[in-house]
């Protein structure tokens, strides 16, 4: 059955592998940006050039077309919602929306998480953001049956996206021989999931009538430790003794505030999830990519393209303060 999918979004991380999975499922596939990202669209993909901030601009470039699902990535607060709300209320058979597993409780009362968890998250404004947009989504479905389906994924990445603090910077800084910092004692467990295994269950939730009203968490069950993801990215790097240095989320939080909602309100946490409830309706979604073979992926497309390895120059900086802090300490 062909569906006709709106995209909003489309080049990012996650959305550019759901947009190539729903092609290749042979849907009908409209996308909705701005045209500056940096991942290419496949050529049957049609698209529509708005700013989604704009919503007269979005409303005048969909017209008064309708869709059987709108899936939604770029929604980040209650505002974005609504304004989504307000377009597609009787014109769309489904609307997924892309949330977030870090909105579930941290520190996580008991693993594996499940869509049971509660959602609380006091120490990460985007979590809360996105709690806020879930809220407002349920509240239309139960008072006016607006079609949502929620989904929430963790940590995803594809061969562009390094996962972690410093990005680039850090592989730079391994392969000089410098001292690479890792949260924590790096022993703590990670669910980390290509997005390419996500798209599997994102469009395979697309258009699933029992995923209607409904909540999923999309995440994978691959969950290495953090000394194993920065192992890993040494080892595809060529660097055979990374110079590892463990710093607590804490200690890193006091010297970067800017880095500290996002770990200590998410990363210090060992976070394993039940992906249960999506199985149930997309048996074939399983992790087929693990880690290891994921940085080896990320590694080879930045050597490929060095204009992309760019060290942050701020970043590289604080590393070696929090390094030299931590050695001194330790």
């Amino acid at each position: 059955m062909t569906r006709r999918i709106l995209f909003l979004g489309g080049t990012g991380t996650i959305s550019a592998s759901c947009v190539r999975r729903a092609v290749a499922r042979g849907d009908e596939v409209t996308v909705v940006n701005r045209g500056t990202g940096r991942r290419a669209l496949p050529p049957q993909v049609r698209t529509l050039a708005a700013d989604l901030r704009d919503p007269e601009a979005v409303r005048a470039a969909i017209g008064s077309e309708q869709f059987d699902v709108v899936l939604q990535f770029l929604a980040f607060t209650p505002e974005h919602v609504q304004a989504d709300l307000e377009l597609f209320e009787g014109r769309v058979g489904q609307y997924v929306f892309v949330s977030s597993a870090s909105a579930y409780q941290k520190p996580p009362m008991r693993l594996p998480v499940t869509e049971s968890t509660p959602l609380r998250n006091p120490f990460w404004q985007y979590s809360r953001d996105k709690i806020a947009c879930e809220d407002l989504l349920v509240a239309a479905y139960r008072e006016r049956g607006f079609p949502i389906t929620i989904v929430r994924p963790s940590h995803t990445y594809d061969e562009q996206l390094l996962p972690t603090m410093g990005g680039w910077t850090d592989i730079a800084r391994m392969r000089a021989g410098r001292p690479v910092v890792v949260h924590g004692d790096g022993t703590s467990l990670w669910t980390i999931t290509h997005s390419d295994d996500v798209a599997v269950a994102i469009v395979g939730l697309a258009g699933h009538s029992d995923a209607v009203g409904e909540a999923f968490t999309v995440t994978g069950d691959h969950a290495p430790s953090w000394n194993r993801i920065y192992g890993w990215l040494a080892e595809a790097a060529g660097v055979a003794s990374p110079d590892l240095v463990h710093v607590a989320s804490e200690t890193i939080a006091s010297f970067a505030p800017d880095l500290g909602p996002g770990l200590i309100g998410d990363k210090a946490h060992s976070m394993i999830f039940d992906n249960a409830k999506v199985t149930a309706l997309v048996p074939e979604f399983r992790t087929t990519i693990t880690f290891d073979e994921g940085a080896r992926q990320i590694v080879a497309f930045y050597d490929a393209h060095p204009d992309r390895q760019q060290v942050d120059r701020d970043h590289d900086a604080l590393f070696d303060r929090i390094a030299a802090h931590a050695r001194q300490a330790g």
